[in-house]
């Protein structure tokens, strides 16, 4: 079955299916109804979870073996499936659907991808999940919607924004939800519960010393390494996950790569950026950066985000912070011969 994100609260309250497919490339909205099937599974007594996370030369039986070690322990567990790339090949398909076939009683399936295409929505191990469990997909909040979506987030913290306030932010942030979180948490902080007015949210935004993510990669972008890299050690120091500082890189790492392929098959460059969706304010940096850098190099970047992501949450042996500063650097540089 299909359930729209926005359903998928009122869903738990009521059943929690065997196996769930939540995909799309809105990291907060993924992340929070990751979160939402994982609490209604400890409520259910599913009070241990595997993690495999797809990464290059991942071996497809560990996910079989999963099951396997499930009968041995007796005890309800989350199986929990991170693909990278949303294209798991013909291994993967097979393993996730022999899987998702299993799923029920003590094993509850649950995966997460990127945005699906047409066609991988089509493919036979999705169709597997939705016919055991459900697909849901994450849509991005639309610019025209993203006040609202603001105006809710900040009243379900016990904040009253007026107009004004809400547009502020929702020009600060471009369409960045994880961005608008972190504004709206941090005037939750600063103001406490009640009325936020224009002036509220703008005295914040002076009073902060912080550094904030996106100008992090806004410096990357434009090529001005000296600056990025000062703000990421300005992030660093201000405690901020180097998750989100990596994710915030692996995104735009993708638009990039985006509109390097369309522009390298002849596409204009204009119209691949309209097609990405990417505000004019921002068209000049990607612009900039697509001058800088060949498909090859972002397409090793996205590789080099990939691993500092695992490296960041515990996966895999490494220095996270340095890993983001490499990429940081090669994102911001000229181009290298």
């Amino acid at each position: 079955m299909k359930i729209p994100a926005n359903n998928l609260s009122r869903h738990l309250e009521q059943n929690l299916l065997p196996c769930y497919l939540i995909a799309g490339d809105e990291l907060l909205l993924v992340q929070e109804a990751l979160d939402a099937i994982r609490k209604s599974a400890r409520e259910n007594g599913f009070d241990s979870r595997d993690l495999h996370v797809q990464m290059q030369g991942f071996n497809w039986q560990e996910l079989a073996d999963a099951d396997n070690n499930l009968s041995l322990f007796a005890q309800k567990r989350i199986v929990e499936l991170r693909l990278t790339t949303g294209k798991p090949g013909i291994d993967g398909g097979a393993a996730i659907a022999e899987l998702a076939e299993k799923a029920g009683g003590d094993l509850l399936f649950l995966i997460s991808a990127p945005k699906l295409d047409k066609r991988t929505t089509n493919s036979k191990w999705v169709r597997s999940l939705e016919a055991k469990g459900a697909f849901v997909q994450v849509w991005p909040v639309a610019l025209r919607e993203l006040p609202a979506w603001i105006a809710a987030r900040m009243k379900k913290l016990g904040l009253q924004p007026d107009r004004e306030a809400v547009r502020i932010i929702a020009d600060r942030v471009e369409g960045n939800l994880l961005a608008a979180q972190q504004e709206i948490e941090k005037l939750r902080l600063l103001l406490g519960e009640g009325t936020v007015t224009a002036d509220d949210v703008n005295m914040a935004v002076v009073d902060s010393s912080r550094y904030d993510v996106y100008q992090l990669v806004d410096a990357a972008l434009g090529g001005d390494p000296k600056r990025a890299l000062r703000i990421l050690s300005g992030i660093r120091a201000e405690g901020v996950d180097a998750v989100v500082v990596i994710w915030a890189l692996t995104r735009e790492l993708r638009v990039l790569a985006k509109l390097q392929a369309s522009v390298e098959a002849g596409q204009n460059l204009a119209a691949a950026l309209q097609k990405a969706r990417v505000w004019r304010s921002r068209e000049n940096l990607f612009r900039t950066c697509i001058n800088r850098h060949r498909a090859r190099d972002v397409y090793w970047l996205i590789q080099a985000s990939q691993h500092a992501d695992a490296v960041a949450k515990g996966q895999a042996a490494g220095d996270k912070w340095q890993l983001a500063t490499n990429i940081v650097w090669q994102l911001s540089a000229a181009r290298q011969s």
